[in-house]
């Protein structure tokens, strides 16, 4: 039953979180039999819990390191989830002995459950993968030559936008399959070793092709930005083709990154980008006039809609406000790396949100009676999520006041973007059409290009 309310929680958390989860690849998870999903690690403890939200199987068993366990308030909640404590060798003295969580791993593979770890071995902020852990391919493969399951890799790609911001957006990518066979069994017991790094190469490739890798983060901002220039603002992208479409662009860069229309380009589209972030502007806001007719529009339909949620969000909004700052200045002060912030945040309002709930339910109870207290925690949930959209709610309205602002009275340095834009949109255009692999399929048609 405690178990069961976990993960029913977990699930509410990563929604609530996350504004929108998309994910890409769901068909290729098994619908039964013992799976290994491998996932990249940059966001702590919100990695697992995307995982078990989405993954479509369960219970879903991670590998976790043996230290969480001494927060008190932490461990029932990594044994509800059946988290499996392992010891890092950089963490301790002298050799670890880890075998008592190995056999248990190897319990639960072997009756058909499902186990997630991430490979690279430690939660990070960098722009790609780093190398990985040979642990995951060790398991698959000894597992697998006991003779009692055949195992296979999930790959799955974690995408963020906006990782530590409330109600940012992840896409989600399970990639195809690794399957542990016969042939490689065969190698393993014959190469333990040398098996163990060409399938731990294999599924680098693999976690390679559902993530974004660049060689830093500035680059990777450089080439998101060339794929918005390329991408037909006519053209729709389901959430797999956005993340093929940011591939072929990292690809296509690292390739032709010494090419000197290239680097002239690059030096054109950061001067470009620059110039926006000076005036607190955004590509998009570019693309098309904005009058002022249709700027009133938008704003006053994102002023209605605050007001209809007014009502029910106030009760909720001066309640969590407060909890709202404390989980902030937690993440941002107590953490010790760039990736936990988000944990950080997370775990502080699953602390803070109940104790406060319950305060008030007893409050109710005591001077009003049970059915009272009930109606006070049901219109409380109610409230909070008419807080969370109100504050969504303002937040467009905001952007939307200042872009008006800023386009309506730029205007000489607005028309030079746009026309600076125009000329950024063919350069990467043609650049993307001398560049591209002939033999994969496009994505756009001409249609989509001609069209305004």
């Amino acid at each position: 039953m405690f178990q069961r309310m976990i993960i029913s929680l977990i699930r509410i958390i990563a929604n609530t979180f996350f504004r929108r989860i998309d994910v890409v690849g769901i068909e290729n998870v098994p619908a039964d039999g013992p799976v290994i999903f491998a996932g990249n690690h940059p966001n702590a403890l919100m990695d697992g819990f995307l995982l078990i939200a989405k993954c479509g199987r369960w219970p879903l068993h991670f590998m976790a390191n043996a230290k969480l366990w001494e927060y008190r308030l932490l461990a029932p909640v990594l044994d509800a989830i059946g988290a499996v404590a392992v010891c890092r060798r950089e963490e301790h003295a002298g050799e670890v002995d880890n075998s008592q969580a190995f056999e248990k791993l190897y319990e639960v593979i072997e009756s058909g459950n499902c186990m997630g770890i991430f490979p690279e071995g430690i939660s990070h902020a960098e722009s790609q993968l780093i190398k990985l852990k040979t642990g995951t391919a060790r398991i698959a493969l000894s597992v697998t030559a006991r003779g009692k399951a055949k195992v296979k890799i999930i790959p799955c790609g974690l995408n963020y936008i906006n990782r530590h911001r409330f109600r940012s957006q992840v896409l989600i990518e399970f990639g195809e399959p690794i399957v542990i066979d016969d042939q490689w069994v065969r190698e393993y017991n014959q190469d333990e070793q040398g098996t163990v790094r060409k399938l731990t190469a294999h599924l680098a490739e693999a976690l390679t092709n559902v993530t974004l890798n660049a060689p830093d983060w500035r680059t990777l901002r450089f080439i998101q930005t060339a794929r918005r220039l390329y991408k037909p603002a006519s053209a729709d992208l389901r959430p797999g083709e956005y993340i093929e479409l940011n591939r072929r662009f990292v690809d296509g860069y690292l390739q032709a990154a010494d090419d000197p229309e290239m680097l002239a380009f690059r030096d054109e589209l950061e001067n470009y980008q620059a110039r926006l972030d000076m005036l607190g502007l955004k590509d998009f806001q570019l693309r098309q006039p904005v009058t002022l007719g249709r700027a009133f529009r938008k704003v006053m339909v994102r002023s209605l809609t605050m007001l209809a949620l007014l009502p029910l969000a106030i009760p909720g909004a001066l309640l969590h406000l407060p909890v709202g700052w404390i989980a902030a200045t937690v993440g941002e002060r107590f953490s010790y790396e760039m990736d936990d912030i988000a944990t950080l945040k997370v775990f502080s309002t699953i602390l803070l949100l109940p104790l406060l709930y319950t305060i008030i339910a007893i409050f109710v109870g005591v001077n009003f009676g049970f059915w009272w207290a009930l109606i006070a925690a049901i219109a409380l949930m109610v409230s909070s999520f008419a807080s969370v959209r109100l504050i969504e709610a303002e937040v467009s309205l905001l952007v939307s006041m200042l872009s008006v602002l800023r386009l309506t009275r730029l205007g000489s340095e607005i028309d030079d973007l746009r026309a600076t834009r125009a000329m950024l949109v063919r350069k990467i255009r043609a650049l993307t059409n001398r560049l591209a692999d002939p033999d994969l399929p496009r994505l756009f048609t001409d249609k989509d290009f001609s069209q305004t």
